[in-house]
């Protein structure tokens, strides 16, 4: 049973489809040989040259695009390991520039044969070639639009590692820098409207005003009265 091809394979015969590449189509000889550049496909096929050529997207462009990859997590989790999310077509299309071939004019075909219809034998057997690449390498049509996969991958890194830390001016400060005030009375630091904190000098006793009064009282007396003393001297045993 034949496995299913990955979304961008089937995408890819979709776009080809579209502008007019038939596939399957009838294919002439056998693919020798099939490198892929940016901006086109060079095969063999026999004794014949076949080329395609795809519009290769410049420096500026990928350098637009890589930031909008990077800017994702998900994305470059998923290209660094190896795939394209199927968001990525999206992100493209954003900046105004097609993934996939969009027109006709983006491609051009050649090939060496005699053959006057186009696209012949050859270019089919190299576009069915292409088809099977695109599947199992998913950086087969980044490298058509310009970047291959490690030069892609090092630019997904390299912005990753160099991202602008958080402005300085916009971040809570650390509480190295407030403890001499964190515990004051008065609202929290970036709590507005929160209740007052104690004081670090709140005395022992005082904290006793601060208790809900007992159900019970002992020989007529509150417990808060009674435990008062004992606080007092632990207060003055230890100096505070």
């Amino acid at each position: 049973m034949t496995e299913p091809l990955p979304w961008w394979a089937t995408r890819f015969i979709r776009a080809l489809t579209a502008i007019g590449v038939t596939l399957p189509a009838p294919a002439s000889g056998r693919v020798e040989s099939l490198a892929v550049g940016a901006g086109r496909v060079d095969a063999e096929v026999g004794p014949h040259r076949v080329r395609i050529g795809l519009t290769a997207f410049g420096k500026k462009d990928w350098a637009a695009i890589t930031q909008a990859l990077a800017a994702k997590a998900s994305t470059t989790v998923l290209l660094l390991s190896g795939e394209l999310p199927r968001d990525i077509e999206e992100t493209f299309k954003a900046l105004r520039l097609p993934l996939f071939p969009s027109s006709a004019r983006e491609v051009s075909l050649d090939c060496t044969c005699p053959d006057e219809e186009v696209p012949c034998g050859h270019l089919n057997a190299v576009f069915s070639a292409l088809v099977a690449r695109v599947g199992e390498d998913p950086f087969t049509i980044l490298a058509m639009r310009g970047r291959d996969r490690d030069a892609l991958l090092e630019e997904l890194k390299h912005r990753l590692m160099s991202a602008e830390p958080l402005d300085p001016d916009d971040r809570s400060p650390a509480l190295t820098e407030v403890m001499d005030t964190f515990f004051t009375c008065g609202e929290a630091p970036g709590l507005a409207g929160a209740a007052p904190l104690p004081s670090p000098r709140t005395t022992f006793d005082e904290l006793l005003g601060q208790v809900p009064p007992f159900a019970i009282k002992v020989g007529g007396e509150e417990v808060t009265d009674l435990l008062r003393p004992v606080y007092q001297a632990l207060a003055g045993e230890h100096g505070i």
